[in-house]
């Protein structure tokens, strides 16, 4: 049964956000760390970017399957469980061989599939007048970003620094997640549930017919969110995983360090960007994706002057504006989702808004393998050209009405 609100209840969606942000912390606490491997294990440039998009084959089935099996079976059940593989995953990753690493992202991939779509419907329910009469609206869609963008941005920053100055550094760099996690547990666990299965119509058709979002095939979700989706990681990655080892030769003896602080550039600037970038798509869905395609052409602009001149300082603000970039896409892709989604879809539609945008995980390794071929300011001129396009699809997208004038 759903639970009955309490008296007090505006903050009922925070237990369910720090847990998304601990997930959030495990999920890219990797990322800072593929030098660290690279030069500390041995493993080849191929084997870490491997490592990379290992993650996904985990994620996006996750996402799939377990957005909507939370829909109907409730949101309880599947972030638990995605909170205790996530702890698993990090002590895995501790072992520290190869296998150990394929195996532990795996398992990353898996806690954050199940948790990112689960946990964003979750806390949106969660910040509804129901449970919380003071929330604005478009809430739960900053809340849900902002949990993840805290994590993605913190995690590979200590974990990072940790790499870089500590002693056992590729074993102590995962340390505070397994803290972070174990901390959240309890709170998790007295989160009350929003889905009430005994409520819902019977499902019809088969196991896989009841996987099925049918918003997705909504006009507006296939020309004005599934387009930016892939840029929301994708202008991310690039920034964090790419960029960075562009520049070894200007940051000896800090390279590591180097990679977590353009991490934590990249991230935190999308974190801080979230709160305008909502009231920008509250008031214009349109505006919020053109905000956050500008930034992401911009930054990439700049990441190929980076490039070309090896310059740390072309990265950071690459990372800035790359940040910004995802901060204002991942916002204003979420309030669309969340506009869009049929009742008894949003974990649903919103798993696979997010398995569209972890498509942009494969951008370093695209860039890898077209690197043997062209230098990497072409390649980086190249993606802002599709960045450009990206934008002048959607901008003839079916327009929605505003939130606000709901």
């Amino acid at each position: 049964m759903t639970a009955a609100p309490p008296t007090t209840t505006r903050r009922a969606w925070l237990p369910v956000a720090l847990t998304m942000f601990a997930i959030g912390w495990g999920a890219n606490q990797f990322v800072s760390l593929l030098v660290a491997y690279r030069d500390r294990s041995g493993f080849s440039v191929s084997t870490v970017d491997a490592l990379v998009g290992f993650y996904a084959l985990g994620l996006i089935p996750a996402l799939l399957v377990l957005g909507p099996v939370s829909d109907r079976r409730g949101r309880t059940p599947v972030l638990r469980v995605a909170a205790l593989v996530s702890l698993l995953a990090t002590a895995v990753l501790m072992v520290g061989d190869l296998w150990a690493l394929y195996a532990g992202r795996f398992l990353a991939g898996l806690a954050s599939g199940a948790a990112f779509a689960a946990g964003s419907a979750w806390v949106e329910e969660l910040s509804t007048a129901r449970w919380d009469p003071s929330a604005r609206e478009g809430s739960g869609a900053r809340r849900a970003a902002m949990s993840l963008t805290a994590g993605f941005c913190l995690g590979p920053v200590v974990a990072g620094l940790l790499a870089q100055w500590a002693p056992a550094p590729l074993v102590t760099a995962y340390l505070p997640h397994l803290v972070v996690v174990l901390a959240v547990l309890v709170p998790l666990w007295r989160s009350p549930e929003t889905v009430d299965p005994a409520a819902l119509p019977p499902a019809a058709g088969s196991p896989l017919a009841r996987l099925r979002v049918r918003s997705a095939a909504d006009p507006r979700f296939r020309r004005a969110v599934a387009p930016v989706a892939p840029w929301v990681f994708g202008a991310a990655t690039v920034a964090i995983a790419v960029l960075p080892g562009l520049v070894t030769g200007s940051t000896a003896g800090w390279t590591v360090a180097f990679s977590a602080l353009v991490a934590g550039g990249t991230l935190g600037t999308g974190f801080l960007v979230q709160p305008t970038a909502r009231r920008i798509a509250a008031g214009s869905p349109r505006r919020g994706v053109v905000c956050g395609l500008v930034a992401v052409v911009a930054g990439l602009c700049v990441a190929a002057g980076a490039a070309a001149t090896a310059s740390p300082w072309l990265v950071a603000l690459a990372a800035v504006l790359l940040g910004t970039g995802y901060g204002c896409c991942l916002v204003s892709g979420l309030l669309e989702t969340q506009r869009i989604a049929a009742p008894g879809e949003l974990a649903g539609l919103t798993a696979v808004y997010y398995a569209l945008t972890y498509v942009g995980f494969a951008a370093p390794v695209v860039l890898a393998l077209l690197a043997t071929l062209l230098p990497y300011w072409v390649l980086l001129l190249g993606a802002a050209g599709l960045a450009a396009l990206t934008l002048a699809v959607t901008a003839t997208a079916p327009r929605e009405q505003p939130l606000s004038a709901r």
